[in-house]
């Protein structure tokens, strides 16, 4: 786009009213239309709203918005395109790359908060559906479809607070991507607002449309930078009558992705592999006062391939018949497994998974980490992690590495502790580091969490620049002028983003 006055950009920045008079007037605006119960200007109201789930990303925000309805997010939207003030769509801020809060290129920005839109319609049975606005949390659509006899292919561990709008914009993954998929497959249509406050709605739930673009699957993942997602429709798929949870401690990560391919080809019951290490059972048990997972073993045998390296898999199958048997069969045949924890009552797999979902609270009770989601091929992780476990002491000698991850989907999620959380130089060289490694290693920086501002630097490590002149070439299409979570995901207008190496063949 060429420097001037269109659109709301001016020299190829976004023109913002920062001014008392500007900001006095959008407020009146915002608050005729919502009422002053739902447009929140105190700094005491707005705090919460400003930072992000990991501490590490905040910012001031003019206003926060608190629509209640689709109709109006749209006058909310063309409110703040007349005054050219930045929007940033909020759900239920529990993002981990910073993409729901204001910073940056967003200062003065309204946050978009859609916590407001919480209907959930009756679940068509017969279809596989259930439409629900985007400010329902995960588990209330989670409890709907259950009572219908159906379920959520979509679960993670922030399902009482992740809200169905923000899991479709960030195309969120979480436990069960094994078996279903990640959201992008799950969302069969969607009710989002553009820029200019026009509805797009696909709401018809058919599997068979096959009309131009799929303009559903375009939202997704796109992480509000297109349009405000207010309306999602989920497939539900059939609610398990069983389940088998086991703890497996293995020797090492070898063992472990000998016992997944092994589990993939012999237990088609096959739901859940999760990936962690002893390191972080012991953190998780020490923040939430746990048990050991594993209580009548041996002291002496409790790191038996090197201190704070012990991997374990979470292990979870799931049927309309017990899985257990054939969950024990793959098991009781695989290498280097030395402890099985097991599970069959639904309290007892809470206990198990406790220890699994309780890593990011515990490691975000140490300080402000430095948190990257990447993906590595599974040929290649066992050589990944023992180099990172080398790297980043190297790179930053107070550092603590944890690890934990989906390894069936070769996720894993890497946070470091101990660093300064103001040391932005060191924390960027130690980003840069990982995520070299990463894309040297055929990898991907960004496995489900999204790319937001904490990795938007980093993007040419895993798309070409092909590929990343058409992304902003969408959004430049849809928001030109550049009002919709600027910042994130595609580089502010005007402003080049400096291509990786070449990625690696396929």
């Amino acid at each position: 786009m060429e420097a001037g006055t269109v659109g709301g950009i001016v020299g190829g920045t976004v023109r913002r009213n920062t001014g008392r008079h500007g900001d006095s007037r959008l407020i009146t605006d915002l608050m005729g239309l919502l009422g002053v119960a739902h447009v929140l200007v105190d700094p005491d109201l707005t705090a919460g709203y400003e930072t992000d789930w990991t501490g590490a990303f905040t910012g001031r925000a003019t206003a926060v918005a608190r629509p209640g309805s689709t109709d109006e997010v749209a006058a909310v939207l063309r409110i703040c395109a007349a005054h050219g003030v930045p929007v940033v769509p909020q759900g239920g801020n529990t993002g981990l790359v910073g993409g729901s809060v204001p910073a940056g290129a967003a200062i003065g920005a309204v946050v978009l908060s859609l916590r407001r839109l919480t209907a959930i319609e009756p679940v068509d049975a017969a279809a596989g559906l259930v439409t629900a606005g985007a400010g329902a949390t995960l588990a209330d659509v989670q409890a709907h479809a259950r009572a219908a006899g159906l379920d959520s292919g979509v679960d993670l561990a922030a399902r009482d607070s992740a809200t169905l709008g923000g899991i479709a914009a960030t195309n969120a993954g979480g436990e069960r991507v094994l078996r279903h998929g990640m959201t992008r497959g799950q969302v069969a249509g969607l009710e989002a607002v553009l820029a200019d406050g026009r509805v797009v709605r696909r709401l018809t739930g058919l599997p068979k449309d096959n009309v131009g673009y799929d303009l559903p699957a375009l939202f997704v993942g796109s992480e509000g930078t297109l349009g405000v997602i207010t309306r999602v429709q989920l497939r539900l798929v059939g609610l398990p009558s069983a389940r088998t949870t086991a703890l497996i401690a293995l020797a090492d990560i070898t063992s472990a992705v000998e016992l997944l391919a092994r589990l993939r080809t012999a237990a088609g019951s096959l739901d859940a592999v999760e990936l962690m290490f002893d390191d972080g059972i012991d953190l998780v048990r020490a923040h939430q006062g746990l048990p050991s997972p594993f209580p009548d073993r041996p002291a002496d045998r409790s790191r038996p391939s090197g201190a704070h390296n012990t991997p374990y898999l979470l292990v979870e199958c799931a049927g309309r018949t017990d899985p257990s048997d054939e969950l024990a069969a793959v098991v009781e045949t695989a290498t280097g497994v030395l402890d099985v924890a097991v599970a069959t009552t639904p309290t007892e797999q809470a206990r198990l998974w406790a220890y699994r979902e309780g890593h990011t609270a515990a490691v975000n009770a140490l300080g402000v980490p430095v948190k990257l989601d990447v993906a590595v091929p599974l040929s290649r992780i066992t050589a990944f992690i023992d180099g990172l476990r080398e790297l980043v002491p190297a790179v930053a000698r107070p550092a603590r590495l944890h690890l934990w991850g989906h390894l069936a989907e070769a996720n894993l999620h890497v946070n470091v502790t101990g660093l300064d959380r103001d040391d932005s130089r060191g924390r960027e060289k130690l980003t840069d580091v990982i995520l070299t490694r990463v894309a040297a290693d055929g990898g991907g920086i960004g496995a489900e969490h999204g790319v937001g501002r904490a990795k938007m630097a980093w993007a040419g490590l895993s798309r070409s620049p092909a590929e990343l002149a058409v992304i902003a070439a969408v959004k430049h299409a849809l928001d030109p002028a550049c009002l919709l979570n600027p910042g994130v995901l595609v580089p502010p207008y005007g402003i080049a983003l400096t291509p990786g190496p070449p990625v690696p063949p396929a």
